[in-house]
């Protein structure tokens, strides 16, 4: 008897633990969900940050009232990845995405789309956070659920580019224009074009992109922005200055395009200008490639003390994106070769990047202008005949060449 009723007991105590358990998981308080962070008052662009506020708060009271809502928690992620783009807050969204992502997809009860899009929207915050080979897993996950999303075949063409399978890139590239030939698809097509060697193709592209977008959407100036870089990178500053003036026109305070026009200034030799609009940039939103232009702009001119100061607030910056999940190798191996002067320790972050995607381009043009520096011409040249596999038209791989 005895032997029986403690069987009951300790079967009643496993039921009521697991109802409980049950309870707890379907239960969110607000402390559950992540905050919308204020955005500085120059980028709140009018009735756009109250749609922002308006549509956070109706999903975030959605999912408080019920917490089997994950269309709501969905909504949450894109409200999450989009604030990222335009604060420059990627310490908190994109973990905040992730957060609310991971969520949705452990329920068991998804119903395939939902799946589909939360696992997409994922494997987009993965690449944000230079995340290349689980995004790419996520992304193809993702893909096997749905193969007729052109967005997530965006994710899948960024994935691939950044771990160097370009003729993969080009096949997601040509799947995605055939579901929908818009400005996501466009710019990827664009991205491609340069990566080849064809920058005339890449410009067009790009102007395609543009006209594809409402004018003033934040897609839609980072568009424009890059079409602008690319007349900048390749020599016409005219035209890129144009460009970033109309992004400013179309949505004013967008720090990007104010930062862009800072680096027009400095190959104009205007540092004072340059000086100014660096850090009129950095003020709006606490971008780090902001401080670090500043920084090269202070070494170029022989200010070793701004110099200093400004390094000194980059490194903590860094070490935050670090904490929330950011892969900074690049921009560590950039800050040392180009601004520290220490080609040691610029060598062993590019070596790790490289560790990661060693067919990438990007990746090999930094480590060969690093082994140039350092007098290893045999490396560099190993590196920067990867780096021109593509045939690509970078300008620092015609700087090796000459070098060489």
């Amino acid at each position: 008897m005895y032997h029986r009723i403690s069987i009951l007991f300790l079967f009643l105590a496993f039921a009521f633990a697991c109802a409980k358990k049950q309870t707890e998981s379907a239960t969110l308080t607000v402390k559950d969900i992540p905050l919308l962070l204020d955005r500085n008052e120059a980028i709140q662009n009018g009735q756009e940050w109250s749609d922002v506020q308006s549509y956070y708060g109706t999903s975030r009271q959605a999912l408080l009232d019920n917490p089997k809502d994950y269309e709501a928690a969905l909504k949450l992620v894109y409200v999450f990845v989009n604030e990222a783009r335009i604060t420059g807050e990627h310490g908190h969204y994109y973990p905040a995405a992730l957060k609310m992502s991971d969520y949705i997809l452990q329920k068991p009860e998804l119903e395939k789309d939902l799946q589909f899009r939360a696992m997409a929207a994922k494997a987009g915050v993965q690449l944000s956070l230079h995340d290349f080979k689980n995004a790419l897993k996520t992304g193809t996950e993702a893909m096997n659920i749905n193969p007729y999303n052109a967005q997530n075949y965006g994710v899948l063409v960024d994935a691939n580019v950044e771990l160097g399978n370009y003729d993969e890139a080009v096949k997601m590239a040509d799947k995605m224009v055939s579901i929908r030939p818009d400005l996501r698809s466009y710019a990827r097509v664009s991205y491609l074009r340069e990566i080849y060697g064809d920058v005339d193709g890449a410009i067009e592209a790009m102007k395609m992109a543009v006209d594809a977008g409402f004018p003033g959407q934040e897609h839609t100036c980072w568009a424009r922005l890059t079409l602008g870089n690319l007349y900048k990178q390749y020599g016409n500053l005219d035209a890129a200055e144009g460009e970033y003036n109309t992004i400013l026109k179309e949505r004013p305070n967008y720090p990007f395009a104010v930062a862009a026009l800072a680096e027009v200034a400095v190959e104009r030799k205007k540092y004072g200008e340059a000086e100014k609009l660096f850090k009129d940039a950095a003020n709006i939103i606490p971008e780090v490639g902001f401080y670090e232009e500043l920084a090269r702009l202070y070494k170029a001119q022989g200010k070793d003390e701004a110099c200093k100061k400004t390094l000194a607030e980059i490194w903590p910056m860094l070490a935050d994106d670090e904490a929330h999940g950011h892969n900074m190798n690049l921009e560590y191996a950039s800050i040392y070769a180009d601004i520290v002067g220490d080609l040691n320790k610029a060598l062993k972050y590019a070596l790790k990047e490289y560790e990661i995607r060693p067919e990438n381009i990007d990746v090999n043009r930094k480590l060969a202008l690093i082994y140039q520096d350092m007098g290893n011409s045999a490396k560099a040249l190993e590196h920067m005949t990867k780096a021109a596999k593509t045939n690509s038209k970078h300008p620092e791989l015609k700087q090796l060449a000459i070098k060489g």
